[in-house]
Formats: C-alpha cells, structure tokens, sequence
C-alpha cells in the first residue's frame, strides 16, 4: 500500500516532532502550521494567537507498518487532550488538540479513537476534528529542533524529554529502535 498521511496538532509542535520521528512505519515528520487564515504565517505570527494556525505536525507512514489507528493512539497516549487551547504552560488556539483530515475515513478512525482515548481521561476530551487546510511549514529552525536542541534548550529538558521517555516506556513495540534487554 502507498505512503499515508496525517495531520495532528498536540502542543508544542517540537513535543510531538520528537515523538513521531521514533515511531516505526513513519519516513517523514515535517512541522508547520494549519487550520488557520493567514497565508504564509511566521511562528511569531503564529505565537501571536490571531491567525487561527496550530502547530502541528504532517507525518508520511506505511500503513503496512503502522496503521492510522496505531498513530491516534499514540498521539492521545502523549499529549493531554482534556485541555482546551493549551499544552501545560503553552497557552493559546495555536497549541490546541486537534486532528486535520486527509480523508472521509480518516474522520470516522479520529471519532473512533477519542472514544477510546476518553476511557483514559476523566474530564472529556476536548480535540478538535477539523478538515485539513492549508499547510505551511514551520521556518527551518524549527525541523528536528529536539535532536537538534534537546540537551541544550531548558523547555525541551523540561517538557520535551519527559514526553519522550514516557512515549518510548509506554509504546516501546512501536520503536523504531528497540532498547537494549
């Protein structure tokens, strides 16, 4: 089967890069910007709160390797999709939970997987589900930032790296490399 894509906005798109670019089945994890009105918009712009983007990541991933359903879980599994329009101390519509369609049966995989993620949560799940609109990619600075910058940013020490240890415990299976026994 060809490549697939999906589109999903957690918090802080360097979080969800970091995740992502571990998980077994994905060739390409590309942050950027969408669901918003602002033809070509800045990260400053972005950061502003007033063009309607979120960050959010474009993944390319086999679906002989992983399916759809294996992403949504493991997005609903490293972010907290309870909290309206934030991510923990990043705050604003551009750090909403949300998924971007590239399909009609996308949509009936993103409903079916806040339904199972809801059994994890005690206050209702509040991602949104939102046609894809224009993407833009993130500034280059901004690509692999966590590989780039991880040991050296204080926020990436501080929220990045928990992220990614508890995604790495909780879904070890879909690792693209497996830890040492």
């Amino acid at each position: 089967m060809a490549e697939q894509q999906a589109t999903l906005a957690g918090g802080c798109f360097w979080c969800t890069e970091a995740i992502f670019n571990d998980v077994i089945g994905v060739s390409s994890v590309e942050s950027g910007y969408t669901g918003g009105s602002v033809t070509n918009p800045t990260y400053k712009q972005v950061c502003g709160g007033d063009t309607g983007h979120a960050e959010a990541v474009r993944l390319r991933f086999d679906p002989d390797v992983i399916s759809y359903d294996d992403l949504l879980d493991i997005y609903f599994g490293t972010h907290d999709p309870t909290q309206l329009n934030r991510q923990g101390n990043d705050v604003g519509t551009q750090y909403r939970s949300a998924i971007f369609l590239h399909s009609p049966t996308q949509e009936a995989s993103a409903r079916s997987a806040i339904e199972r993620a809801q059994a994890d949560w005690d206050s209702a799940i509040v991602t949104t589900v939102e046609p894809l609109g224009e993407w833009y990619p993130a500034e280059d600075y901004h690509r692999d930032y966590f590989e780039r910058e991880g040991d050296r940013n204080p926020y990436c020490m501080a929220v990045v790296a928990p992220k990614l240890r508890k995604f790495r415990k909780s879904f070890a299976e879909k690792l693209k490399t497996q830890p040492a026994a």
